[in-house]
This record gives structure tokens, C-alpha cells and sequence, in this order.
């Protein structure tokens, strides 16, 4: 799974700012927008233990494979050829399947009534 996250929005310090006011995040959403790569918004990596808003972290629908066209394109977009990101505020993450799915219970209809329930 790859997902872009903007840690200015997550920040609890002063300088937070709001996800839709992030200039580097808008321009991503109109390059993948006219490139035609799938995106979603998503949240952080649920917890049982604690609550976040959302910050602006995005999902985006390309498989990592390293040998596919759309990875490839979405990556030379986003780093440079050593890797390091070309937005200073923006996070690039590649997350694997079964670390994405350890929480795949909280998407059982019910799961959240519950969890407040005992909250």
C-alpha cells in the first residue's frame, strides 16, 4: 500500500497548519489528478487506544512494483533519484500488505459501536 502523509497537518506544535492550505499537497492532488492516478483520502493507522483527525493523508492506487510504469512515474514525481523527497513537507510511504491488514477487524460492521461502548 502506498500513502502520502503532510506531517505540518499532524503536528500538535504551533505551527500546524491546515491539510487544505498545504501548497505541496494541492499540487500532488492535481499531478495525480491529470496523470490519472487513483487517490483517496485515508487516515492514520487506526488505534484502539487513541483518536486522531484527519490530516490530509492520502492513499494512492498504484501497486509498488518497482518494474511498473505508474510506480515508476508516481516516484520520479514525488524523489529525487537518491531518494529524498522533492516536497520537504510531504512523507512517501510504502506500507506491506500485511501490516496494512493487521487491522483489517476494525472494518467489521459494528467494530467502533463497540469499541465506544467500552470506551
Amino acid at each position: 500500500m502506498l500513502y502520502l502523509s503532510f506531517p505540518r497537518a499532524e503536528s500538535r506544535a504551533e505551527g500546524r497548519q491546515r491539510y487544505e492550505e498545504i501548497e505541496s499537497r494541492e499540487l500532488i492532488i492535481a499531478w495525480l489528478d491529470e496523470h490519472g492516478v487513483g487517490w483517496l483520502p485515508c487516515g492514520h493507522f487506526a488505534s484502539e487506544k487513541a483518536l486522531r483527525s484527519y490530516a490530509g493523508q492520502m492513499y494512492l492506487d498504484v501497486q509498488y512494483d518497482l518494474e511498473d510504469p505508474a510506480y515508476q512515474s508516481v516516484q520520479t514525481f514525488l524523489e529525487f533519484e537518491d531518494g529524498a523527497m522533492r516536497f520537504d513537507d510531504v512523507r512517501f510511504w510504502i506500507v506491506p500488505l500485511a501490516q496494512a491488514m493487521e487491522n483489517a477487524h476494525h472494518d467489521e460492521p459494528g467494530f467502533w459501536e463497540r469499541w465506544a461502548d467500552d470506551f
